[in-house]
């Protein structure tokens, strides 16, 4: 290997470590504020991509119909809990937030779904269709078990992640698509690297977004309620926040954060029904380093992983996933190691 190809490896790597950083920063967010490992959430970054390619084909995406159901399953659940508690407070409220809100993208969607409308207004409502799929996911699947165990949370997330891909399948079929460019033109970096517009694209979005998530935590009065969730949920709940409310938010920020996603890596990588699966757990494995706590930690091993992967794919691609899941094996350990002499979970402190 020459210097030349390692340096071409390196941008490459980067460039879809960005992706996993994204995606890492949305899981470890979930988990800290829900105690969720949130397995679907590649899913909604492939249904993200797979929803703009069918924009581009000018066909309507199966996406829609899966919001709108969401949306009327959460807002039927909304009013049996009403009927339950004999009480109506809030309720239009929740209808409004559950039932109406996910709607208007969906309205968008069918709208523009058959007709030749530019880029800038297929993203968007991309975009917005994948916004409210993690909130009502929440609601639908994890509210109601909210106090059980990680491990049957877990169970319950993989699950949800089998009926989604399943989903995908009915509406995107077994074939793979790939949106168009985002951003045209091949640049030469000092050196003779070429490097093209859509990798700088994704690799500034993701730096952008990351100095974004960072000011958000530590400036805005939202952002510090989820790190207090996140540290202590009972500490949380005696001084007025409201974890559901938070939980809310979490969801809806890293449902964001997956249709970001999925629109950055639409282009550059032929995205299938299944793919989100991939996608999440190569961003599980930089939590995993990061410990499902740290943002900083977490963001910079979803890089190594990047930068790891495309190593191993230029030696054996066969074996390119292999080497990436491996990497869970020494950390597991050294992570097992680190609490077996430092106390249990409870006592971690977010860090971001």
């Amino acid at each position: 290997m020459t210097p030349d190809i390692a340096l071409i490896l390196t941008v490459d790597g980067l460039a879809n470590g960005a992706i996993y950083l994204l995606a890492g920063l949305g899981l470890v967010l979930i988990f800290s504020v829900t105690r969720v490992v949130f397995v679907p959430f590649g899913d909604i970054a492939a249904f993200t991509a797979l929803t703009l390619a069918a924009f581009q084909m000018q066909r309507v995406p199966g996406t829609i119909g899966l919001v709108a159901v969401l949306a009327a399953v959460a807002s039927l659940m909304e009013l049996g809990a009403a009927i339950r508690r004999r009480s109506a407070d809030g309720l239009a409220q929740r209808i409004a937030g559950y039932g109406l809100l996910p709607l208007i993208p969906c309205a968008l969607a069918w709208l523009i779904a058959a007709r030749d409308v530019p880029e800038i207004v297929r993203i968007p409502v991309a975009l917005g269709l994948a916004l409210p799929m993690g909130p009502l996911l929440d609601r639908i699947a994890f509210r109601p078990i909210a106090d059980a165990s990680v491990l049957v949370l877990l169970i319950v997330a993989i699950a949800l992640h089998f009926a989604i891909a399943g989903l995908g399948l009915l509406f995107f079929g077994p074939e793979g698509f790939r949106t168009t460019a985002l951003v045209d033109g091949i640049f030469e970096l000092p050196g003779g690297l070429v490097i093209t517009g859509q990798l700088i694209l994704m690799m500034a979005s993701a730096v952008l977004l990351a100095v974004l998530f960072f000011l958000f935590f530590e400036r805005s009065l939202i952002g510090k309620a989820l790190r207090a969730t996140a540290v202590n949920r009972t500490g949380a709940r005696l001084v007025g926040i409201r974890p559901e409310r938070t939980g809310v938010t979490a969801y809806l920020i890293a449902s964001a954060l997956a249709g970001i996603s999925g629109i950055l890596i639409g282009p550059s990588t032929t995205i299938y029904y299944d793919s989100g699966f991939l996608i999440g757990l190569k961003a599980f494995v930089g939590a995993i380093i990061g410990g499902l706590v740290s943002y900083p930690v977490t963001a910079l091993g979803a890089l190594f992983v990047g930068v790891m992967e495309s190593f191993a794919s230029f030696f054996s691609s066969a074996m390119k996933e292999v080497v990436v899941f491996s990497l869970l094996i020494p950390v597991l350990l050294w992570r097992s190691l680190a609490l077996a002499h430092g106390g249990d979970e409870e006592h971690e402190e977010l860090d971001g």
